[in-house]
């Protein structure tokens, strides 16, 4: 299992969880901000923040540092990436929803967020590996590495709904990338949400403003 997550109790009783995943080279303190920012409209929600194991990076040189899985090489629009590590993260994140779906949090009220590499875990855990009901899906500045193998989602599936947001300078992931995702989700029937900013590869006080009012807006 994913060792060392870092976990943002709720304020009150939990009945609801988002697991969000760090993006390449960071750390699982890097949404702790967010997470405690969110709180106060979402006092239900536990927020479970793991870590991702450190790596070797062929990109960067072979260097070592966090990641979710090695990216190969980078074309336009395009990653080539260690599908074997990438299914070795997607597991260990399944094992997290089923921990919390066996504490008692209904996968109904049970989201995925996941920032740049932590995103695309995220995608291809939801709509290629997870199999029951799911509160939603939060894609921050994104892309969907594996939905080239998908021809169709199941009904479940399908029924997941998703936020998509993407800087509209990206130089990291390109905003096409990014709109990629929300044309072929929308292109199965998927309830998706689309925000952009002008901004680069990051975070900034609109979206977070953005996330908590879709949070609440899926969880009443």
């Amino acid at each position: 299992m994913i060792k060392n997550a870092l976990t943002v109790e709720s304020l009150q009783p939990a009945d609801a969880c988002v697991i969000w995943l760090h993006g390449l080279g960071a750390d699982r303190t890097d949404f702790e901000p967010v997470a405690r920012m969110l709180q106060p409209q979402l006092p239900t929600t536990r927020f479970i923040l793991p870590q991702a194991p450190t790596q070797a990076v062929t990109i960067n040189g072979g260097y070592v540092m966090p990641s979710w899985y090695d990216i190969l090489s980078i074309s336009p629009g395009k990653r080539s990436i260690n599908s074997e590590q990438l299914e070795t993260s997607s597991q260990q994140l399944i094992t997290l929803m089923e921990q919390q779906r066996d504490s008692g949090i209904s996968p109904t009220r049970l989201f995925l967020a996941g920032f740049s590499q932590g995103g695309a875990v995220v995608l291809h855990t939801a709509f290629l590996r997870w199999h029951e009901a799911l509160g939603g899906v939060l894609a921050l500045s994104t892309y969907a590495p594996t939905f080239e193998s998908v021809s169709a989602l199941s009904p479940v599936q399908m029924r997941t709904p998703t936020l998509c947001m993407h800087g509209r300078n990206d130089p990291v992931v390109p905003f096409f990338m990014g709109q990629a995702v929300q044309q072929q989700l929308d292109s199965w029937g998927v309830a998706v949400t689309w925000h952009d900013y002008p901004m680069e590869h990051a975070v900034c006080p609109e979206q977070i403003t953005d996330i908590g009012l879709w949070l609440k807006q899926q969880l009443n």
